[in-house]
């Protein structure tokens, strides 16, 4: 009897170890998918941030010296200042009257809009702006502001503003796919919601919510449990601030909706219990034995993961550290000065790509958005400070088989047009473009405004030979154009 009773309480013991141990699983599961899914809406609204103040800029500064102050009979296209950005986006400007200028909105109606807080900041004083949550009065829909301030002389001259629609967060909330009951969010700094989906009924503030009161002040990321006070959901959060931003971003799945599978389980695993109270008792041993081998193995194979991606980090650490000492042997020996910068800038350009692959943990490949500006700004420090780069690059990724061609090639162009595209002293600029075409494939261009060349002067130099053994590893063609200056223009396969 005594055995008995010993042998159900060792079941009863197992059992509820291996559901708890199950419950915690589930919660650890959930909280991963609601961290990864965070980093994703975080990146988007990075994404959106940068994008959304470059072309306040860009329309700022096409504006030139004066803000005209006429009526609304006078709306202008600034379509092409808006392209890029994501969702349904208008761009707007108005005078110091608060009287619409220019807009690529086709609803435009004169509405008075200096009581909103996006033009009332800027008249007085406040040089940008991020509108929280707002409702359009053209067309009723919640939408969300960025405002900058127009100043001509020492005075308030308007204001250049672009407004996103809240529905652009629906197709993030369909990528993270959190399942039924999730949301995902934008908010300022103070706690004012910028823009949340599935859509609240109306603007919400949580600037007195456990959120910025608590978590947000002892770390800039994290996981947390609470019921939602916008609609009283329970649902587990993950939270991080946007690096660079005045932003917070929040994605969360419902706790009942993803704990649903968990007890349904629950349920059955206890009736079962009770039914064979014997036959699962032998069965928990079992399963408890299995999972705690598995535990082991999994473990021995996290460290073998672990022990290699040290391993291809230190690899790639070593033969950038090896590029550099052999740029520190040239510098030893009796060459042109020519020949040594040369050779110097495609080490450098070899040596970027190593250093992205074991900085960034991107074994496979990496990303052409990264690695581009990284051979370039280097080549601009050292040939031309005064030449200002404009950088459009989509997040294509690059093999690693591929990255060491791109990155010559991109520095080989980059050079050329330093050292010769602006011997005349105006202000040099650079446009480098890359756009993704269908898969594996891009559209890299790098233009100057110099005063062009003839591309087949000298096709037998150095450079020339190493541009197009370059494009040919990449599968690809290239050609020159004279438009305004030198316009290199390829077309290459990334992985």
């Amino acid at each position: 009897m005594i055995f008995i009773i010993a042998l159900f309480a060792i079941l009863a013991s197992v059992l509820a170890l291996s559901l708890y141990q199950s419950y915690q699983a589930a919660i650890l599961r959930i909280n991963e998918r609601v961290m990864t899914s965070s980093q994703i809406v975080a990146t988007n609204a990075g994404w959106i941030d940068a994008l959304a103040w470059q072309a306040l800029r860009r329309i700022d500064d096409r504006l030139g010296p004066e803000v005209r102050t006429g009526s609304t009979s006078g709306v202008e296209d600034i379509k092409d200042a808006v392209y890029g950005l994501p969702g349904q986006v208008q761009a707007y400007v108005v005078n110091a009257d608060g009287l619409t200028l220019y807009s690529t909105d086709p609803q435009l109606k004169p509405i008075d809009i200096r009581d909103r807080e996006y033009f009332s900041a800027l008249a007085k004083g406040a040089s940008e702006y991020i509108s929280p949550m707002l409702v359009s009065r053209l067309n009723g829909e919640q939408i969300f502001v960025y405002s900058r301030r127009l100043q001509r002389g020492n005075k308030f001259a308007g204001a250049v503003m672009v407004s996103f629609s809240a529905d652009m967060l629906s197709s993030i909330w369909q990528l993270v796919d959190l399942g039924p009951g999730s949301t995902i969010g934008i908010m300022r700094a103070d706690g004012k919601v910028v823009a949340r989906y599935p859509k609240p009924p109306g603007p919400i503030d949580l600037g007195n919510y456990i959120l910025f009161t608590d978590y947000l002040k002892k770390n800039d990321h994290g996981v947390y449990e609470a019921v939602s006070p916008a609609d009283g959901a329970r649902r587990i959060v993950g939270y991080r601030r946007v690096p660079g931003t005045d932003l917070v971003v929040q994605a969360s799945a419902g706790y009942e909706e993803n704990m649903r599978e968990f007890w349904r389980n629950l349920y059955f695993t206890v009736s079962f219990a009770a039914a064979t109270a014997i036959g699962v008792a032998v069965g928990a041993a079992w399963i408890a034995s299995l999972l705690n081998r598995d535990a082991v193995r999994n473990r021995e194979l996290e460290r073998a993961a672990q022990q290699n991606q040290m391993l291809m980090r230190e690899i790639h650490h070593r033969v950038k550290n090896n590029l550099q000492i052999i740029q520190s042997l040239i510098r030893l020996q009796p060459l042109p000065d020519a020949v040594k910068n040369s050779l110097f800038d495609r080490l450098s350009a070899m040596s970027s790509v190593h250093e992205h692959i074991y900085r960034y943990d991107r074994f496979s490949e990496i990303s052409a958005d990264t690695l581009i500006p990284s051979v370039i700004d280097p080549l601009v420090r050292a040939y031309r400070p005064d030449v200002k780069v404009d950088y459009d690059l989509d997040n294509c990724p690059v093999s690693n088989d591929q990255a060491t061609s791109l990155a010559l090639l991109v520095g080989e162009v980059t050079t050329n047009a330093l050292k010769y595209a602006f011997t005349d002293g105006a202000p040099g600029k650079l446009d480098v473009r890359l756009k993704t075409l269908d898969a594996g494939r891009a559209r890299l261009e790098i233009q100057d405004n110099g005063p062009g060349f003839t591309p087949n002067a000298d096709t037998s130099g150095m450079g020339t030979r190493l541009i197009t053994a370059s494009v040919q590893q990449l599968s690809g063609q290239y050609h020159y154009e004279i438009d305004n200056g030198t316009r290199f223009q390829a077309e290459l396969r990334l992985i």
